[in-house]
């Protein structure tokens, strides 16, 4: 079995029964990856079901307040409302080509939960979503629409509640039914091959944003800005990128209530090298590599720790990672709210928060994209709670 591993981090630290299932998976992949006809039909529902290419939109309000040329890629635009459906899709026309009928998925803020009970009802995949009773609370809504796209709801009670425990169960269940069950994996980490697949399939963010930015203005962006938790988008988006070393890349973790405060997600930012979930990265965990607990005012970046190419990306300067706290994600939605009509999930707020930062160190007039993950209607509840009067 080929094992995908950036630098020291990823590969795949699973129990021996799960080696089949990882090598198999591998296979599948590789094959689909040269069939021609496999790709077509990725491309058509991305295409014509899930509404790509999506937009790259000059925020002009936005640009005039910070001095620089800001421009957002819509992902908020993708059918379910966030970049989650372009993985979901391929993984579930993965799983029918292994002859799989049942598919599986972890989630936290939902929108991977809603994305994968859609690619299952488009396709045909019974589908079980795993997701924290915490996660479940604040992101009603998409546990509603999660249920009417005809997925069974697993709310899991132990540990924290969230989504690492969420993933926990859901390697679980894998372990036990992988002869008839392909799991879904929302974010870019997990044992390999997960990365990879999570990267491959989310390169189309990337591509797009490379493509239309260059047809604008025949040159690249100075800067490029993703908000990080396992690290879907901000993989797909940096993809794009790789080697133009002009272009800057930004990734922003989670600040929770502060790094000093210890109550955070930012593994990269202030965390430790260790093992959870299949795989090596860096995580919210002290010198023995136990696990912490994690906070964030979004479910989505909730999450311990990093996917294993964003981590070495970090050590190899490539990226640079930045944090935004709760307070400052509050803010930027806001703003972005009330300076262009447009209301971002609480991940993507991580990202616009870092605007000012970003134009700060490239100076006035520089060009920024920024990836808008998703949009904010499922965290209607946690905004009326913290920001109404």
């Amino acid at each position: 079995m080929r094992t995908y591993t950036y630098g020291p981090y990823g590969g795949a630290y699973v129990p021996e029964v799960l080696h089949r299932p990882l090598a198999e998976l591998t296979e599948a992949f590789g094959e689909a990856l040269r069939d021609p006809a496999f790709l077509q039909e990725f491309q058509h529902i991305l295409t014509h079901y899930v509404g790509r290419s999506t937009p790259l939109f000059h925020a002009a309000n936005l640009s005039r307040k910070y001095d620089c040329q800001v421009y957002l890629k819509r992902e908020d635009l993708a059918h379910t409302g966030a970049h989650k459906i372009n993985n979901t899709i391929g993984q579930a026309l993965l799983a029918k080509r292994m002859g799989k009928k049942r598919v599986i998925a972890e989630t936290g803020a939902g929108q991977h939960g809603v994305a994968t009970a859609t690619a299952a009802a488009l396709l045909g995949l019974e589908c079980t979503v795993f997701m924290g009773s915490v996660d479940a609370r604040r992101q009603e809504a998409n546990l509603f629409r999660m249920r009417l796209l005809g997925a069974q709801i697993q709310l899991v009670e132990s540990g924290s509640k969230t989504l690492k425990d969420a993933t926990s169960e859901a390697i679980r269940n894998w372990i036990a039914t992988a002869d008839d069950t392909y799991y879904i994996i929302g974010s870019a980490l997990g044992p390999s091959p997960y990365p990879k697949i999570v990267q491959t399939f989310q390169s189309v963010i990337g591509s797009e944003i490379r493509s239309q930015f260059y047809q604008q203005h025949l040159r690249h962006p100075d800067a490029v800005i993703a908000c990080v938790g396992g690290g879907s988008n901000a993989i797909g988006t940096f993809s794009g990128y790789y080697e133009d070393r002009d272009v800057r890349l930004y990734g922003v973790e989670a600040g929770g209530y502060g790094l000093a405060s210890g109550q955070h997600a930012a593994p990269i930012s202030e965390g430790n090298k260790g093992i959870l979930h299949g795989f090596f990265s860096y995580f919210m965990c002290d010198e023995n590599g136990n696990i912490r607990d994690t906070h964030s005012v979004s479910a989505g970046l909730d999450y311990p720790g990093v996917g294993p190419e964003l981590a070495w990306l970090a050590d190899s300067g490539r990226v640079e990672y930045i944090d935004a706290t709760d307070e400052q994600a509050l803010a930027a939605c806001m703003e972005l709210a009330r300076c262009e009509g447009i209301l971002p999930a609480l991940e993507s707020s991580h990202a616009i928060a870092a605007i000012p930062v970003v134009a700060a160190k490239h100076g006035p007039g520089c060009h920024i994209v920024v990836t808008l993950s998703g949009r904010g209607d499922k965290d209607m509840g946690i905004l009326q709670e913290k920001l109404q009067p």
